[in-house]
């Protein structure tokens, strides 16, 4: 049996590269796509490939930005063309796949093992694909080619920008092995630190280990880690109609000022919590947990949850929960600059439920009747045309009620 033929394409600087091409006045210069300062999301998106030289970060704040490199532009980030450009080089890959499955706005994985008869090998439509995305969009990409998805997203990343790097069977050990093993797919810092303290710092040490050793020291996370390492990954590239299925609804904001008591706390989280609820609704899916994640102002994250003592879309009885387990857990040693609500365990609606002795299932429905109405209230007259009165007032969040995105997933079998 051949060997499959994953392609792995990343948009090189994606939002910065877009906003220098659609204004040539920025090329040659260093370029950061950025948050606002004053709302409190100064931070840097993208950068051009000269910011990057100059040791601009992802993630860091526009003024350490500035001062690593003072003649740094920055722009506000548009994101209507970010994704327009993203769906047009969508519609790129599709000449050659309908296996296309976007990880984020500017990233793709691409099956072409079917593909191969008509336009050659997986290298030789890497190149294609190269040259038409820089033709008709003006962008460049980094293409990984490989046998899996794995090393086909290890293989773009070490080549940029504007290149194509192929890891086959016969050489993944001389290219990958070598590299340190955090560049390894889900090993994050905390992950890489642990392996550190078993003296594995490259990814060949990694798939030396035994797997049965990994998995006492990572639980199932270390298998996986482990697969991934050996090149012995084989999950599947959706197609272009694929829909992920909703594991999970969380919006998260940045305050525009540090949250200073447990009240300030709840009006966020009664907030965000309004279009957790609608969004479960238009899923058709109960919520049976909720998750808190809560940033200080020392930018250090925190992260808890709780079942729901039903299951329940309501927006009321997810922030209610959220705040409880905010009290019972956060020690106030440093403000609040930034919280996520999320609403986990999802089942689908009216699944059977066991109620105990001491529910009310007539005031669970008189409440969800209520939800009802005030739903339909909102969709004909506007989201915020009803709402609890405490939410009027100033409640510390931008005018515009930024969302966390849920992206899809990379993995699935």
């Amino acid at each position: 049996m051949n060997d499959r033929v994953i392609l792995h394409s990343d948009m090189n600087c994606f939002y910065a590269s877009v906003e220098m091409m659609l204004h040539p006045e920025l090329r040659g210069k260093a370029v950061a796509v950025c948050g606002a300062t004053e709302s409190r999301h100064g931070i840097v998106l993208a950068k051009s490939e000269l910011a990057k030289r100059a040791g601009i970060k992802t993630g860091m704040v526009n003024w350490e930005a500035q001062r690593l490199c003072p003649g740094l532009i920055l722009i506000p980030p548009h994101f209507e063309q970010y994704i327009k450009y993203s769906k047009l080089a969508r519609d790129i890959y599709l000449r050659y796949t309908d296996f296309v499955e976007p990880y984020g706005l500017d990233e793709c994985f691409l099956d072409v093992s079917g593909s191969t008869d008509v336009y050659g090998s997986g290298r030789a439509i890497a190149e294609d694909i190269r040259k038409t995305v820089k033709d008709e969009l003006g962008l460049t990409v980094s293409i990984g080619v490989s046998f899996n998805k794995v090393f086909a997203k290890l293989g773009s990343d070490m080549k940029k920008p504007d290149a194509i790097t192929e890891i086959t069977r016969e050489n993944f050990r001389d290219k990958v092995w070598c590299l340190p093993v955090s560049d390894l797919l889900y090993v994050g810092r905390a992950t890489a630190a642990k392996l550190a303290r078993f003296g594995v710092h490259t990814i060949g040490e990694l798939a030396a280990l035994p797997p049965e050793f990994l998995q006492r020291q990572l639980g199932v996370n270390g298998l996986t880690l482990h697969t991934y390492a050996n090149g012995l990954d084989t999950s599947r590239v959706m197609d272009k109609d694929f829909v992920a299925p909703v594991k999970s609804v969380g919006h998260g904001i940045t305050c525009v000022a540090d949250l200073l008591t447990e009240e300030e706390v709840w009006l966020v989280m009664l907030e965000l919590s309004q279009d957790i609820g609608h969004k479960l609704r238009e899923y058709g899916l109960w919520a049976t947990g909720v998750q808190i994640t809560v940033k200080d102002n020392a930018l250090e994250h925190r992260q808890y949850q709780a079942p729901l003592h039903y299951s329940s879309q309501n927006p009321m009885d997810i922030a209610k929960l959220a705040r409880r387990i905010f009290s019972d857990n956060y020690d106030w040693h440093l403000p609040v600059r930034a919280v996520t609500v999320r609403a986990i365990n999802l089942i689908p609606c009216r699944s059977p439920e066991q109620l105990n002795l001491f529910d009310d299932p007539g005031k669970l429905e008189r409440s969800e009747k209520l939800f009802d109405c005030v739903e339909d209230l909102r969709r004909r007259f506007g989201k915020h045309s009803v709402g609890p009165a405490s939410l009027i007032g100033y409640i510390k969040m931008p005018a515009y009620r930024d969302h966390e995105l849920t992206l899809p997933g990379l993995l699935k079998g």
